[in-house]
């Protein structure tokens, strides 16, 4: 797919350029993003350039992961990274994607976060025809389940030692967003369990 470009009141989101290895670089050296997420750690600058000039743009080329820069619309600060990945096709439309982001410290807790995450969802139900989105994270993670709560996620559970990170498996949180809940219509129809309904 060739990448977009989606904006919001206070923000932009595009795909990351070489320009933007620095930005990325310096946000990774805040311990808590490598702590909750699968960046590698110690994060070096190669890791940044391989992320920003192979791994994001590969992935819109090869419809495995759509990545975002999210950026402010004022100043062109690096807001965070923030993508779809582990994209479920059957035939071309996507019908389920997993969204994933981290924040850089600076920019944390002005909102952007749910901000651009609004978008990149409403982008998904509605130009890649997404009927089921979730979101995981290491359980403890309270910013980012914060986030997904805010989002309209409707939590789901706990998955026992669903994740392995630095050598130690661990439980992960998990939720969904449907179009439905976002007041969207779904190319599939949605039946809800309800225990009084007849068998079919």
């Amino acid at each position: 797919m060739q990448s977009v470009t989606l904006t919001t009141e206070r923000l932009y989101l595009r795909e990351l350029e070489p320009a933007d290895t620095d930005a990325v670089f310096a946000a990774c050296q805040d311990p808590e993003i490598p702590r909750w997420t699968s960046v590698p750690s110690p994060y070096t600058r190669e890791h940044a350039a391989e992320f920003v000039g192979q791994l994001s743009p590969q992935g819109w080329r090869d419809d495995t992961m759509y990545n975002f820069g999210v950026f402010t619309r004022e100043s062109g600060a690096l807001v965070s990274s923030m993508g779809l990945v582990r994209l479920a096709q059957l035939g071309a439309p996507v019908h389920q994607a997993e969204l994933g982001y981290w924040t850089a410290k600076e920019q944390r807790g002005r909102g952007y976060t749910v901000e651009a995450a609004r978008a990149v969802c409403r982008w998904a139900f509605e130009s890649l025809g997404v009927e089921r989105l979730e979101w995981y994270a290491e359980a403890g993670n309270e910013g980012s389940r914060a986030v997904a709560l805010r989002l309209g996620f409707v939590m789901e559970g706990t998955q026992r030692a669903k994740i392995s990170q630095r050598g130690t498996r661990r439980d992960t949180w998990f939720g969904a967003l449907l179009p439905s809940d976002l007041g969207l219509a779904s190319a599939t129809p949605y039946l809800p369990y309800d225990p009084a309904r007849p068998a079919d």
